[in-house]
């Protein structure tokens, strides 16, 4: 007997009918003698017709009261879900994050979870109920409802887990793992049976959709055993785990991750002198904009140019911050650029290998790829190109690095 987080996404709750075959998976796990709490989405499209809605009533919506409204579309899925299990004989119980009292910060839109009471959950359980929780969403101190950003109910599922201490955090989705790459983009990419805990956090926020990376931060903070499943087929997943430092020799590249939604902003000509840097970041900061790759190059007139990458949402805003800063350090120039992408290759591996960085760029020269901007961890290296040569370099790479082969994590 087993005790599970389920994590139902949007796309496995899109439709009556799907939410009813997930409440005879959820039947079936709970027949054969496990327990489980059910985390699910809104009903997919739910939450992009609730921001129409948001932005048809008021240009820049208040983020309390969208929040506010964002929270229903889970609220209809607990509910539906229940009723659904309920009818097939299986008693359950929904909860909103604010009845199960998860915590938050007050930071709207993108709330952190501080704690979760699961008292009542686990007095639910013993009575012999599927308890379904609402993900994405909590409360802060003030009694406000909050959320966690798009894709938070990943996270609210693994800090269940935790808080929970389940045998497994069980993510459903509408593929069957997670892949070396994206499988649109690479005919032989292939799913794999594991990758560490770090390897998928940099995936994640290099661009792979399959998991957001908190919840992948969670798991391993916690050390939660993590699983990628699909709501449409059975199989065994993707385990998300610790490295298994049993193994003689681990991949020298385990995926491919890219990013279609980054920008590039520049602001050439700033007096390099200490903590201009500081004065450029700043601000962006304080306007809520996460930075990504930053880039300065100082020439020989005691002048540098900064350049840094945004999110594809966050680029007007990062400029006007810039045009703004540019007067009072006496920059000469701000300029942009969309149409850029970013490509990473990510492997533990890369650790005890020397040369993989030298491989990336030559395979990519020899497509005549031009390279913009350089990024290194131990065990990853990410580049920016122009957008127009993002799949012909992620097929590069993926074969140059024999990704398609039959060799395991």
């Amino acid at each position: 007997m087993a005790f599970y987080v389920q994590k139902f996404g949007g796309t496995s709750v899109g439709t009556v009918e799907r939410i009813a075959a997930v409440a005879d998976k959820v039947k079936a796990f709970r027949d054969a003698g496990h327990d489980s709490v059910v985390v699910v989405s809104a009903m997919s499209g739910e939450t992009n017709r609730l921001v129409s809605l948001a932005n048809a009533v008021m240009e820049d919506p208040t983020p309390r009261e969208m929040d506010v409204l964002l929270s229903t579309g889970e609220q209809v899925t607990i509910a539906l879900l229940c009723m659904a299990l309920n009818s097939r004989g299986c008693p359950a119980k929904s909860y909103t994050g604010s009845q199960v009292r998860i915590t938050t910060d007050s930071t709207h839109t993108k709330a952190r979870i501080q704690s979760i009471d699961e008292g009542n959950i686990r007095a639910d359980i013993a009575a012999g109920n599927v308890v379904v929780v609402a993900g994405f969403q909590g409360v802060d101190e003030l009694g406000n409802i909050t959320t966690l950003g798009r894709g938070g109910s990943d996270t609210t599922a693994v800090a269940l887990a935790a808080a929970l201490k389940a045998d497994e955090c069980q993510i459903y989705t509408d593929v069957d793992g997670v892949y070396t790459t994206d499988p649109r983009v690479v005919d032989s990419a292939r799913r794999l049976d594991k990758i560490t805990f770090e390897e998928m956090i940099e995936m994640a926020s290099l661009g792979s959709k399959v998991l957001q990376i908190r919840s992948v931060e969670f798991a391993g903070k916690y050390n939660v055993p993590l699983r990628v499943l699909s709501s449409f087929q059975d199989g065994p997943g993707t385990l998300i785990t610790t490295e298994d430092t049993s193994e003689m020799e681990q991949p020298l590249v385990s995926g491919i991750a890219f990013n279609r939604d980054e920008a590039k902003v520049t602001i050439k000509g700033v007096p390099d002198i200490p903590g201009v840097a500081s004065r450029i970041l700043r601000p962006v900061s304080d306007a809520n904009i996460e930075v990504d790759m930053i880039v300065q190059n100082t020439g020989d007139d005691n002048q540098t140019d900064f350049t840094f990458t945004v999110h594809r949402n966050d680029y007007k805003k990062a400029m006007a911050i810039l045009e703004a800063l540019q007067v009072e350090l006496g920059a000469r120039k701000v300029v942009g650029d969309t149409k850029i992408a970013k490509v990473s290759i990510v492997g533990v591996g890369m650790r005890s290998h020397a040369g993989v960085a030298t491989k990336m760029f030559e395979r990519l020269s020899k497509e005549g790829i031009n390279i913009q901007m350089i990024s290194t961890s131990e065990i990853k290296i990410s580049v920016v190109i122009d957008e127009k040569y993002l799949e012909l370099a992620v097929r590069s790479l993926h074969s140059a690095f024999e990704l398609s082969g039959n060799s395991e994590l």
